[in-house]
Formats: C-alpha cells, structure tokens, sequence
C-alpha cells in the first residue's frame, strides 16, 4: 500500500517517496493484529463478485449498475485494493468511468492496462495524486503524460505523480512535464528520463520534490532553474553523472532550500561524493534529511560534525558506510540513522531503502546476525522483513537472506507473539519465492524449517496442498536424516489439514508413501525405534485417513507386509497404536479391507485386542469391528468371525468410561466411517465399538464433534439406537450419554424431528 502526501503538507514534510509510504508505517503491526475493517471485508467482497454484479458493454468492458455511487475516499480505496490484489485490467478499469466513482488519489501500480482504458477510466477525475510505479509497458510515461494533460484541471492540481520503473518508447526522446503546472512532487526513479527531460521539469513552477535515482541524467545543472522552490532532490545510484565534483557540489550549494538530499549509490561504485560533501562548511545549510549509504571513505567524526554544524538534521542514511557505531548517533535527540550498527539503525533501513534491492540485502544480512539469538518478539521488524520479499520477489539474494531473518523472527516460541495475518503473509511469500527459485536448495531449507513452527503450520492460513506437494518432494530426496525427520514431521500434520479431495489430486502422494515406508523399513531392520520411525508412522497413518488413494498405494508397496514386520519387531504401545491405527484406516476402505483378512494379519491384531494399553486395544478392536462387519469376507470362515466377535466384545468390556484421556485417535476428518457400524444391529459387539470411538471423540471436542454429528446427519443414526428394539441396553446407554453431550454443548439448535428432543 502506498501513502501519498496530501494537500496541506507544509514544506518541512517535503521528504523521498520512501518515507512519504512509511508515514503510517508504525501502525502497520497494530493493523495487522485487528480484524479487518468492515470497509475492506465489503471492498473484498465487491471485488471478488465484480463479474456477477456488473453489467457488460459492447466493447467486452465491464459496467457498474447505474444506481451505484461511491464517495471518493471509498472510491481511491476501492481502487487501491484491486490493484493490490492484481485485478485492475482493460475489462475492469472501466467501473471508473463516468461519475459513480469520484477518485482523487489513483495507485495503478504494477497494473497491466492499456493507454486507452487508462485515459477512459481515469483522466476525467479531478485527480491531484497518481501512482503508476511499474505498470505494463502497454502504458507508457508519454501516454500517461499525455491523458493528464488532456484534462485542465488535473494540468493544473496535479500534485504528486511517481512514475517509477514505467517504459518509455525508444522513439520517444523528450517527455512534456512543463504542461503539468500544478506539480509539487515527481519521481522517476529507474526510467529512461534524460538531462534534456530535467531542464523541462525543472521548469515547473511548484516543483518541491523530485527523484530522478539510477536515470539517464548525464548534467543537473539545471536544477538550479528551481533551486528557490526545490526542497527533496533523490539521485541514488546517479551512474551517466558525468560532472566533475566540483561541479556537482556547486550546484549542491547553489539550491539552498534543500531539506532533504540522497546522493546514495551502490557501495561497488566506490563512490566518494559523500565524502568530499562532508567537508563542506558553506552547503545546505538547512537540510534535515541526507542520505550517503553506499558512500566510500565515510568516518563517524565528519558525519557527526556535519550534524553539528546542522543541528536540525533529524536523518541521516548510512548502510553500507564505515560510519554509524559512534554513540553520537543514538545519544542525539531526534535522529534516526538508517545503517547496520543497531537494530534500530536496520530497522530504519528496511523501512527506508523498501524499493532498493542493493540496500534490501545489506539491511537483511545485518538483520539477520542481529536476530540469531532473538528472544523477543518483533512483528513490526517481520513486516519490513515481508514487504523487502514482495517488493522483490525475483532477487535471489534478497529472497534468500529474507527467508533466513522470517525464521530467526519466528524461532521457538516467537512466532506466538506474531499476529496471524503477518505470519500468513510471510508463509505465503516463502512459497512465492519457491515457485521462482526452484532448485536453490538452501531457499528450500528455509521454507521447511518455517513450516516445522507448530504455531505456523497448525493456526496460520496459506495454502496447505501447495505446501504438502513441497514437502512431499523434499521428502524424496533423501536430503540429510534431520531434514528428512523434519519432512516427515510436517508431512504428518499437513496430511490432516488436506481433504480427501486434495488428498487424490496429489501427484506426489504414491511417491511419498513409497518414500516413508522405505524409511520404516530400514528403520525396523536395524531395529532402530527413534523419533524418525514414529514420525513417519504418523505421517503415514495420517496420509491414509479418509484416502483410499492412499490406502491403495499403502497396500501396491508392500505395506502390510512391513507393517507386520514392525509389529513382530517393536513391542511399544506407541508404535502399535500408529501401525493399528493405519490398519483402522484401511479396514474402513471395503475394496481393500480384504487385504487384511489372513492369518498373519488377524493374528497380529487379534492378540493386541488385549493389550493393556488402551490405545492399542481400542484400534485392534475397530479393524476386527470394520471386518468382521462385512459377512462377505468371511463366507468359508465364519467359524474365525463369530470368535473375532466374542473377543471384540470382551475387550469392549475392558475398556474404560469413553471420558478418559486417549491422545492416539487424534484429529478425525469425519464421523461417517462409523455409520455402517452403528446401524448394524445383527451384529452388537460391532455397534458397540462403534459407539464408543463416537462418544470418546464427542465428549472431547464437542463442539468440533458435536457439530459434526448434525453436518454428516448422524444424529438420526443415534435416535434409532435409543428407540430399536435390537439396540442392548449398553448400546442404548452410550447413545443417551452422545446425544446428551449434544444437548449440553446445541441447548440453542432446533431440531425437534429428530428423537423430539428436549432442548
């Protein structure tokens, strides 16, 4: 979001557009922290629907409805946001036609538009500011010079236009600014703009502010046609400067209104004008702001007496400077210092130098050795760290360096302190920068251990089927065991965060579970029982919950088969109830449910039905209640089914109040597994197991539980237990104590077809 100055601002405000977009800059945090206002949920929504409430010209062009009004603070917001959100095109540009939108300050940055939806959407308002850093070569700075001038108003109350980064034809030589009379500020920051195009500007009349950084400019002797009226002058990285400096000085001193000067480069220039402007006695006498970063040959005593000489100085720039470590930068009242010595010297960088990448790596670097050993939490230092990475989304360095500072800021427990929106942001930035550099592995590092945050990867929205196709390729790649071990981790947790649907679209799934039960494999044949081999338990156990994908894919590699071996190997409940629990999931699976029906098989988790470890003895039981409840299995074996049943009911019996602490089931996608299971009354030692997974969960987790019993209609099922003549007196008990839970935690949900239930 860019902040422009407004009408009203006294010269002394006069300062770069870096610092003109960092005015509001210490709210960020606060904002991101709050819920979002109720204009930009409507502005959100109006965005998203733009297509269903607008009408169509015949051009293709889309139209409001005619009883729509907007007032114009709404109407620049509305704007901003939709560029924000990269939906300003031809076709929607044109809402801004006529007058039910009144705009004023217009930001069309990075849009993709052309000169004619340009002028028709936008040069019939009277207009006083206009962003157009980096739009689309379709619109170039002629075109939007020439739709500003075709208004005479906006010729002359046109008051700040940033032009940054924007094309320029190359037969286009000399740009016509001189009509645009009311002009206060122009930046032209990175743009094919010439010495001959400087002596126009500089003959604006109201001209205060001006950028002309890393330009064509060869001479600014004509600056001082304005030097009564100019007060900002940025010229970073001024590289065709082709003036001695002596001659560049004279004309430094000749504009002695100055307020703020940069003559900031990239420090490979070796540039020394700094240096030699620090000498001076006799120039800008009263300038506030100067910024030399990149400067060579700069000390600490000349930067500090010329600060003395000027004690109005309330900035100075000095990253990538030997200068900044004197105790006179923090003891003197009132200067802020953007540099690398101080965390308050980096933090003023980033913020400052947002739109320099050359500054934006210095600043992270130093970031990044300052927060190694963070202990405190910094949202307002993770934001410019974000903003740094969307700014420059294809800079390596930038990218990289930026990763590594997100994790020191959000390490441990840190990132509890972070509002959700920020890390958000931040996460989502991370995978932006993977799709860019897709084989720097260390990029990739990074974006793994983000993702190991359990704050992160359990409360933060990003896109989690982006992620798990991240994680599961990394997984494959048999990286180094404790970034495999982190793989695994996060791949278990991410696997319950995927719908069924997303879970079968996974390109990498079959791969991922052939990877993970390689892993169990070599695991259980050095009889290694570590972190890594439960992990990957989990994560299989996890893939495998409500995917019959893959179930199958499980069963293709042999799975069973390790599985078994892992259970004659290991004797810890933990791993039984992980290995049970993966063959709970495929017993629900009746294609595959089968598989399981063999004599190696049923031994193994028939003799753990008994298991004094609840966990282990509750997921024997469900696979043997899955199979057993599909007669089909066992047409020449009914004889081994009935006595399944006997045990099933006996370790049922043994199990305690369905109130007790049972960690193992974790998080359910769904309820509906067990709905064969409860209306099957033939069977009661089925239904009764049933019963029990359902009532454990829901006097866990009501209201999650609770609320899925009506969503999946699960209700009815419990009714009819309560009201069957077949139902046991047990059955009947334990769906009275679900059902009364339900009461408990839904007094206020009316359903009274449902058991007429006395709510």
């Amino acid at each position: 979001m860019v902040h422009f100055l407004h009408p009203g601002h006294t010269p002394r405000n006069i300062v770069p557009p870096e610092a003109q977009k960092d005015a509001l800059g210490c709210c960020v945090v606060q904002e991101e922290a709050s819920p979002y206002t109720l204009v930009n949920i409507c502005l959100n929504v109006l965005i998203a629907n733009l297509e269903k409430l607008c009408s169509e010209r015949p051009d293709g062009t889309l139209c409001l409805p005619e009883h729509w009004s907007f007032p114009q603070e709404v109407a620049d917001r509305f704007l901003r946001v939709m560029t924000w959100q990269g939906k300003l095109t031809d076709r929607t540009a044109s809402i801004f036609r006529g007058n039910q939108m009144k705009l004023k300050l217009v930001n069309i940055q990075k849009a993709k538009i052309s000169t004619a939806a340009f002028i028709k959407a936008f040069c019939h308002h009277k207009l006083i500011e206009l962003n157009a850093t980096a739009v689309h070569a379709d619109l170039p700075v002629p075109d939007i010079i020439s739709g500003l001038c075709s208004n005479s108003w906006i010729q002359q109350n046109l008051r700040c236009l940033l032009l940054d980064s924007t094309s320029i034809p190359q037969n286009s030589r000399l740009l016509f600014f001189s009509q645009l009379t009311g002009l206060r500020i122009l930046s032209v920051f990175n743009v094919c703009f010439h010495t001959e195009d400087l002596a126009n500007v500089s003959q604006l009349p109201r001209l205060e502010s001006l950028d002309i950084s890393n330009t064509l400019v060869t001479d600014i002797s004509a600056l001082l046609t304005c030097k009564d009226r100019l007060k900002s002058l940025t010229m970073h990285y001024l590289k065709c400067l082709s003036m001695t400096k002596p001659q560049i000085l004279a004309v430094i001193r000749g504009l002695t209104c100055l307020l703020h000067l940069d003559i900031s480069v990239h420090r490979q220039l070796k540039s020394d004008l700094a240096f030699h402007l620090l000498q001076q006695k006799d120039i800008l006498p009263n300038v506030v702001s100067l910024d030399i970063s990149g400067g060579s040959c700069i000390t600490d005593e000349a930067v500090e007496l010329f600060i003395q000489q000027r004690p109005a100085m309330q900035f100075v720039g000095l990253l990538a400077t030997d200068a900044g470590t004197s105790d006179f930068f923090t003891a003197k009242q009132g200067l802020r210092v953007a540099g690398g010595a101080s965390m308050s010297q980096i933090s003023e960088a980033l913020s400052r130098y947002r739109n320099r990448s050359c500054f934006m790596k210095e600043a992270l670097c130093r970031l990044f050795t300052e927060t190694f050993s963070m202990e405190v939490t910094m949202p307002a230092i993770l934001k410019l760290v974000a903003v740094g990475m969307r700014n420059h989304p294809l800079d390596l360095p930038v990218q990289f360096t930026a990763s590594a500072c997100a994790l020191n800021l959000t390490r441990q427990g840190l990132a509890k302190g972070m509002p959700v929106r920020l890390l958000s942001e931040v996460t989502c930035l991370l995978f932006k920068a993977l799709k860019n550099f897709p084989h720097y592995q260390q990029l990739q590092k990074n974006c793994l251990l983000s993702l190991t945050n359990s704050r992160i990867l359990v409360d933060v929205p990003f896109d989690r089927f982006d992620a798990a196709k991240f994680v599961m390729r990394w997984l494959c790649k048999h990286e180094n065991p404790k970034m495999q071990t982190m793989a695994v981790s996060v791949t278990s947790i991410l696997a319950l965060q995927l719908s069924p649907e997303q879970m079968a679209q996974l390109e990498e799934l079959f791969m991922a579970v052939k990877e993970l039960l390689a892993i169990v494999k070599q695991k259980t044949t050095k009889n290694l029982d570590d972190v890594t081999l439960l992990f990957t338990l989990k994560a299989l156990w996890n893939l495998t919950d409500g995917s019959p994908a893959a179930c199958k894919h499980f069963i293709e590699n042999q799975g069973l088969e390790i599985f078994i071996q892992v259970l004659e190997t290991f004797s810890e409940s933990a791993i039984q109830s992980k290995v049970l629990g993966l063959l709970n999931n495929i017993a629900e699976i009746r294609e595959l449910s089968s598989k399981l029906v063999t004599e190696d098989a049923l031994k193994h988790i028939n003799s753990l039905l008994c298991s004094r470890e609840m966990e282990v003895s509750y997921f024997a039981a469900g696979i043997i209640a899955h199979l057993t409840s599909d007669r089909q299995l066992w047409i020449s074996r009914d004889f081994q089914r009935r006595a399944l049943l006997q045990d099933l009911h006996a370790a049922i019996q043994k199990l305690p109040s369905s109130s007790c602490k049972m960690t193992a089931i974790g998080d359910l996608r769904s309820l509906k597994t067990f709905f064969p299971l409860l209306g099957n009354f033939s069977q009661p030692e089925v239904q009764l197991w049933a019963l029990w997974a359902v009532c454990h969960v829901c006097s866990k987790n009501p209201s999650k539980y609770c609320k899925m019993l009506v969503e999946e209609e699960g209700l009815q099922l419990l009714c009819d237990i309560q009201e069957h003549s077949e139902a046991t007196p047990q059955a009947q008990q334990i769906a009275a104590s679900i059902l009364n839970d339900f009461r408990m935690h839904f007094m206020n949900y009316q359903r009274p077809t449902l058991c007429q239930m006395p709510f």
